[in-house]
């Protein structure tokens, strides 16, 4: 740390700094081999793990987790500046600019008096960025291809409700599920096992819809429920052994009269 004031430690140019000095050829060697591809995989890590810290509440996990996520930001932009594509200041005027350009409700003359108005004009500014629909371009442009598919869908039929493509109620959208559920139940007798994935697809993409109207996102609400099952299953193992069991020597009716005495422990905590 000699080499920085303490001062500085709180500085992005810092950051930047010491991750130029470990891709410098006497640098460090993990960082010097390092590639744009190669960092993929930890900028989704690192993305979820912030997500995580966010979960958790702990200001000073979050802190660590955004600091971690902000490194690979840096990382990127430093490999891009070694092969003379951009640098970091690159990236933050990119999104200073796009900041000032989609709100003319806070830098310009427009008025956006409710979030959703906002909302419409970003993506409208958006669309008009890419040269109109005329041109091809469409409001669902920039959903990654590589984002969580329940995520996706959650985002894809949020911008199309931005522009007034969505159901009426709530009870309309259940009763989409209903008819969905019953295709797919149709089809497990009749049908191939792709037109029952594709079944399930339809089913799971009214479920999001159905989320997005209740303001919730479906991938944090199954993420959620597959934490209760990774706990409560674990509470079923865990009094097998203590009967000297596993759940390769039990019925289904034993292990699911543990899973009621399971819920009901969490119930009474």
């Amino acid at each position: 740390m000699s080499e920085f004031r303490d001062e500085e430690l709180g500085s992005l140019a810092t950051l930047v700094r010491v991750v130029k000095r470990l891709r410098e050829p006497d640098g460090c060697p993990w960082d010097r081999r390092q590639s744009a591809e190669s960092l993929r995989q930890f900028i989704l890590e690192e993305a979820y793990e912030t997500v995580d810290a966010i979960d958790k509440g702990d200001p000073a996990v979050l802190a660590e987790e955004l600091g971690d996520l902000l490194l690979q930001i840096v990382l990127q932009a430093r490999i891009a500046e070694e092969e003379g594509r951009f640098d970091i200041r690159t990236v933050i005027r990119s999104i200073v600019t796009k900041l000032i350009r989609r709100h003319p409700h806070v830098f310009g003359a427009e008025r956006a008096d409710t979030p959703e108005e906002v909302l419409r004009n970003w993506n409208r500014i958006k669309v008009e960025e890419k040269g109109g629909a005329r041109s091809g371009a469409s409001i669902l442009d920039g959903i990654p291809g590589a984002m969580p598919a329940l995520f996706k869908a959650l985002s894809l039929s949020r911008r199309a409700a931005q522009v007034g493509f969505d159901w009426q109620r709530t009870a309309d959208i259940i009763s989409k599920l209903r008819e969905e559920v019953d295709e797919l139940e149709h089809s497990l007798s009749s049908e191939t096992p792709e037109q029952v994935a594709d079944e399930i697809g339809d089913v799971l993409f009214v479920i999001a819809n159905i989320a997005r109207r209740l303001d919730a996102n479906p991938e944090l609400a199954l993420e959620a429920s597959n934490r209760k099952f990774m706990r409560r299953f674990r509470c079923v193992e865990r009094l097998l052994a203590e009967q000297g069991r596993t759940p390769q020597d039990a019925t289904l009716e034993e292990m699911d009269a543990l899973w009621d005495r399971a819920k009901q422990s969490e119930r009474e905590e």
